[in-house]
């Protein structure tokens, strides 16, 4: 059974840094791109960043294009997402989420989603 578990969150200043982590289980892990969405109560989520399964492809969606980057380690069945310059628009709840091939930015192509971990980023 697919399980993704997600942590590194938690309460930063403006301007600082977090990384987060997700590490899969029950999926072959290599085979699959990985995404990163965020999401506040009540709205839909929001395309944060992909990346392929050998990790040589990558997108950002534009609110966090130069700020965050994501990577994986296939041997560790973990992907990343370390965030830089934090606003307090980058508070909300992030979710690791998988899907088989090849990337995609809507969350609506992706198989199997965490739980989430809170980002709360005061001013």
């Amino acid at each position: 059974q697919a399980q993704l578990v997600e942590s590194g969150g938690g309460l930063v200043q403006a301007g600082g840094s977090l990384s987060l982590s997700c590490v899969a289980s029950g999926i072959s892990f290599a085979t699959f791109a990985m995404g990163w969405f965020r999401q506040v109560p009540g709205k839909e989520h929001e395309f944060v960043a992909t990346v392929s399964p050998s990790g040589g492809a990558d997108y950002y969606g534009d609110s966090v294009r130069g700020r965050f980057i994501i990577s994986r380690d296939n041997a560790k069945n973990t992907v990343y997402l370390q965030m830089n310059d934090l606003t307090p628009e980058d508070t909300d709840v992030y979710y690791c989420a998988a899907r088989p091939m090849g990337i995609a930015t809507r969350a609506d192509r992706y198989t199997y989603w965490g739980q989430g971990t809170q980002v709360t980023v005061s001013s």
